[in-house]
């Protein structure tokens, strides 16, 4: 018997000071079997840092061709591509070919995957974005994780600020070079 995806749903009332986006997400994020809990949270977070118009989780982990995020414009062309963890350079390669622009939030070690996109041939590899996601933040937000949860998360000068009813936690989003 396979196993089935489960669910989650997120309440995030959204202030992106650096972007000026202040939204009230409210989400349903399914989590297939194979994906850890800290690529679930980097997915979730990579979409608040993300959001606009346009923005969808897409099939991910069931399409092996389609990033974890996308967004697309009221044509269907994808006009963003958004990874997570550590895609391969030939990954990145098709996607750099396929849209405008690519992001990936990383929410591993990023030395030795930065060291082998560095050497590798990727198209536009330099307009690729790259950043680290604070991995304490995604760790001590796993140890949080519950199938329903709600959440202010703040955004200002490379900082995440989540705000829960019985606490808070912080930690950075920051830009990685090749």
């Amino acid at each position: 018997m396979a196993l089935t995806s489960t669910l989650y749903n997120l309440t995030i009332d959204l202030a992106d000071s650096d972007r000026g986006v202040y939204e009230s997400l409210d989400l349903r994020v399914a989590r297939h079997p194979s994906e850890s809990e800290e690529f679930l949270l980097a997915r979730v977070l990579a979409y608040a840092l993300e959001y606009r118009e346009g923005i969808d989780f897409s099939r991910g982990l069931s399409d092996p061709d389609e990033p974890p995020i996308s967004v697309r414009d009221l044509t269907g062309n994808m006009r963003a591509w958004i990874d997570i963890g550590t895609p391969s350079a030939d990954r990145l390669h098709k996607a750099a070919k396929s849209t405008d622009r690519v992001a990936v939030y990383n929410h591993k070690e990023s030395q030795q995957w930065l060291a082998g996109l560095g050497s590798a041939r990727i198209h536009r590899a330099h307009d690729l974005e790259l950043f680290a996601l604070d991995r304490s933040l995604i760790a001590t937000l796993t140890a949080r994780l519950d199938r329903r949860m709600s959440f202010a998360m703040s955004v200002s000068d490379g900082g995440i600020y989540l705000s829960f009813a019985d606490g808070s936690l912080q930690g950075t989003v920051s830009r990685l070079r090749m």
